[in-house]
């Protein structure tokens, strides 16, 4: 991952203000199969068309925040819910 581990420490979710960590390749693996079938949608009701290379997700695993060139896109719009991916954690 290339997020400075002292920003990872500081980040919070800006919805639920909940800490954050990176997505594990196995669940990273699982939201570009959603992706892919045009199954999840951001925060702001818009679907996730573009695969996840990295993403960062709260550590009550509620919602995932994409990482694009090393960059955590941390907007409350641009939050993916995982509310409806079956046994999610």
């Amino acid at each position: 991952m290339d997020v400075d581990p002292k920003l990872l420490e500081i980040l919070v979710c800006p919805l639920t203000t909940v800490s954050v960590r990176a997505l594990d390749e196995a669940r990273l693996l699982r939201l570009n199969r959603a992706i892919a079938r045009r199954e999840l949608r951001y925060h702001d009701g818009s679907v996730v068309e573009v695969p996840l290379d990295e993403a960062l997700t709260t550590t009550d695993g509620r919602i995932v925040y994409r990482i694009d060139d090393g960059i955590p896109i941390m907007l409350i719009e641009r939050a993916i819910p995982t509310e409806y991916m079956d046994n999610w954690w």
